[in-house]
């Protein structure tokens, strides 16, 4: 996993309250295991509807999403972390996010941010009105800024760090590999190994 430091973009909207995996990803696109190839599939029966709100001209190429409160919910379905980055969405700003659904945005590398009703509310307003206006979210100064504005936000010390770092949970295995060979040097020799 690429670190994470900052993610400097244009925003894209989607308000929208209690989002859930099933809609980011329908359950009929989960039958592969690579990690790539989701984004066609992103919002597939939203988009199907026609006049989505993110397949709008004026919000392609977008890197932060701004979204409702319980952006997540659902079933835990990593495939919607991994569709979203696929259409190149790198933040995602809400109210407030399903945990497991936060935890898959960390382990991928998508910076989830939780912001007051307020300040998320001035984030939609603000796009919405002009669709050029960007922001910069900063993981290292946990701050959200653009053009008078600059907001703080809270995150896991853990997760920040893996992220800073891009320490998925292999890496943080492999961290440990020397002690790890060490160790199965002296486990009996009728244990199981695996080579």
């Amino acid at each position: 996993m690429e670190p994470v430091r900052r993610v400097a973009g244009r925003m894209a909207p989607l308000d929208l309250a209690d989002v859930d995996t099933d809609q980011i990803i329908p359950k009929q696109f989960l039958k592969r295991i690579e990690r790539t190839g989701y984004g066609p599939f992103l919002f597939y029966d939203w988009r199907a509807r026609g006049n989505f709100v993110l397949d709008r001209a004026e919000y392609s190429g977008a890197s932060v999403l701004v979204t409702g409160a319980n952006f997540g919910c659902g079933s835990s379905r990593e495939h919607a972390t991994w569709a979203l980055r696929d259409v190149g969405f790198r933040a995602i700003i809400a109210p407030s996010f399903a945990d497991i659904f936060r935890a898959n945005c960390y382990k991928t590398g998508l910076l989830a941010v939780t912001l007051p009703e307020s300040q998320v509310r001035h984030l939609i307003d603000l796009v919405s009105e002009d669709a050029s206006a960007e922001v910069t979210v900063d993981l290292e100064a946990q701050q959200v800024r653009g053009d008078g504005f600059s907001y703080r936000f809270e995150i896991d010390a853990f997760a920040r760090e893996c992220l800073l770092r891009g320490l998925d949970e292999i890496a943080l295995v492999e961290r440990h590999e020397t002690t790890i060979a060490t160790y199965e040097t002296h486990r009996a020799p009728w244990l199981p190994t695996v080579n």
